[in-house]
């Protein structure tokens, strides 16, 4: 049983929503223990600055101390394992909700660079910020297998070689200055004009172009639920602010949800 008290309109809001948005940030990971950018065991990257990892120039100037962050990222994230929160989207995806034919429409959008809402079993995810664990080369794009991710983090290692062109194969997230996929921005937007409920978890808000996609719901009169346990930058748009974690506020808003 879980202690999060969710408010008699949000049972009826989130029971009777036909089409559900989940819209995801950092704390919906922290909660599976990928909470920094920083690796607490050896200190190796504890002074690592995050925004220079995070350009393309940087990359063509020096690109192996970037891919041995990245890489060792990568293995942090295959290491996690989804939280309560993670399976509770599934659950409520795999529900008989909506219009009866068995699922519910609900769709997820993620700022959030790992595989946790798939491993859990979500089938609908946009990621707006790419994915640590899809390859491609930083020449011509061609998609790049996984390479073997390492088990302690170093501090310089030098990428493959693209199987195409020799380029060298880079982490397939998107850099400061990058574009955001074409199609997972537009089916995030979609979303956002078709639901009827929006769910908040674990964002700041302060990232654009991702942080504008709630409004656009919430200027329709969608109803929103944000589940943080700080106020944010959307806390404005939020008919409800559950003041709570992403693996407890979840389950209960699904649980509610489903009862």
């Amino acid at each position: 049983m879980t202690s999060v008290a969710i408010p008699t309109d949000l049972q009826d809001a989130a029971r009777s929503a036909r089409r559900v948005e989940v819209f995801t940030g950092a704390g919906m990971s922290a909660d599976s223990g990928l909470d920094t950018f920083r690796d607490a065991t050896t200190g190796l990257w504890s002074n690592v600055d995050a925004q220079a990892m995070a350009t393309l120039d940087s990359w063509r100037r020096d690109p192996d101390p970037m891919w041995a962050w990245y890489l060792w990222r990568a293995a942090r994230a295959r290491d996690a394992a989804p939280n309560p929160g993670h399976l509770a989207i599934a659950r409520w995806q795999d529900s008989p909700v909506g219009d009866g034919d068995g699922n519910a429409h609900l769709h997820v959008t993620t700022q959030n660079i790992d595989d946790l809402h798939e491993r859990a079993g979500s089938t609908d995810v946009s990621h707006l910020h790419g994915s640590l664990l899809a390859f491609r080369c930083s020449v011509c794009d061609r998609p790049a297998p996984e390479p073997e991710l390492p088990t302690w983090p170093v501090e310089r290692l030098t990428p493959p070689e693209c199987a195409e062109c020799g380029g060298p194969v880079r982490p397939g997230v998107v850099w400061f200055g990058e574009s955001l996929p074409e199609q997972d921005f537009a089916d995030a937007e979609a979303s956002m004009f078709g639901c009827d409920l929006v769910v908040i978890v674990g964002t700041s808000g302060v990232v654009f172009p991702a942080a504008g996609l709630p409004e656009l719901a919430a200027r329709r009169g969608v109803p929103v639920v944000e589940i943080s346990p700080a106020a944010t930058d959307l806390t404005p748009l939020s008919t409800w602010s559950l003041r709570t974690t992403a693996a407890s506020g979840l389950p209960a808003l699904v649980d509610a949800a489903l009862g």
